[in-house]
């Protein structure tokens, strides 16, 4: 056997290899609940929320109250490997005088359950109709990273007052296939989020917080939601774009005033 024979067969049984990791780990990969940080203390007032799920999942999370009873409730849907609660209090420190919830995807602890795309999107719909009773003025979705597409879906599912979507993307197959552009990632793909799609489906208000540096969803994605809502006439209530990544734009002294400027421009 030639050594070009032998070269491309390891090379083909390599990429094989690769492919074959893709597609039985992608879910590990999406939803790495091993890297969630601990719960931080919260608010001595916070109340904890329990949902059983139809398949018997426990989803687990709570609700942070604000000060103000005027103000609807931030529903607040957090990044693949953060945790619901440190979501929750992040967000009381920015809007204090909202209530906020937050609860832990299912399998990521005190959660049970399986996490998948799909099943992250019916359970967001549960939250928000468990939620709904202690919601006299309204709910606004308030989604980081993956979990700006379950604002999204969730904004096309109920009628709530608007969604604020935080390093969001077009859809998360076309995340994964400019990240992955070797792999046939169309044919493999299985936990797509198209948060684009739905938005074309609703009116509600949306206001987009971008990370013009983004080094985990690239800037062409989050500019292609803001294109693609443009061109379906989808009016954007807010649009900020700040200089920073993925991960250190909850540092930027920009960040704060722009999630306020946000809920405030969805509320209105």
């Amino acid at each position: 056997m030639s050594l070009f024979l032998k070269v491309s067969l390891a090379a083909v049984g390599l990429y094989a290899v690769l492919i074959a990791l893709f597609t039985f780990m992608q879910g590990a990969i999406l939803f790495p609940r091993s890297l969630v940080g601990p719960s931080p203390d919260l608010p001595q007032s916070a109340e904890s929320m329990r949902i059983e799920r139809p398949d018997g999942s426990i989803l687990h999370g709570n609700l942070i109250p604000g000060q103000d009873p005027t103000k609807p409730l931030i529903l607040a849907f957090g990044g693949n490997a953060w945790n619901a609660d440190a979501v929750a209090l992040f967000l009381h420190r920015i809007a204090p005088d909202h209530p906020v919830v937050a609860f832990h995807f299912r399998g990521y602890a005190p959660s049970t359950g399986s996490p998948s795309a799909e099943a992250l999107k019916t359970d967001a719909v549960a939250i928000h109709d468990h939620v709904a009773d202690i919601a006299p003025n309204g709910v606004i979705a308030t989604g980081f990273s993956i979990g700006s597409a379950l604002a999204a879906h969730l904004a096309t599912e109920r009628p709530i007052i608007g969604a604020v979507l935080v390093t969001p993307f077009d859809s998360l197959g076309a995340v994964a296939r400019q990240s992955l552009p070797w792999a046939p990632v169309r044919l493999l793909f299985r936990h797509d989020m198209n948060t684009l799609d739905a938005l074309r489906n609703t009116a509600t208000p949306v206001a987009l917080v971008l990370a013009a540096q983004d080094e985990v969803i690239f800037p062409e994605r989050a500019e292609a939601l803001v294109a693609g809502l443009s061109e379906s006439d989808h009016a954007i209530a807010y649009l900020s774009r700040i200089q920073a990544g993925h991960n250190d734009i909850y540092n930027h002294p920009e960040l704060a005033p722009a999630l306020r400027d946000a809920l405030a421009a969805v509320t209105d």
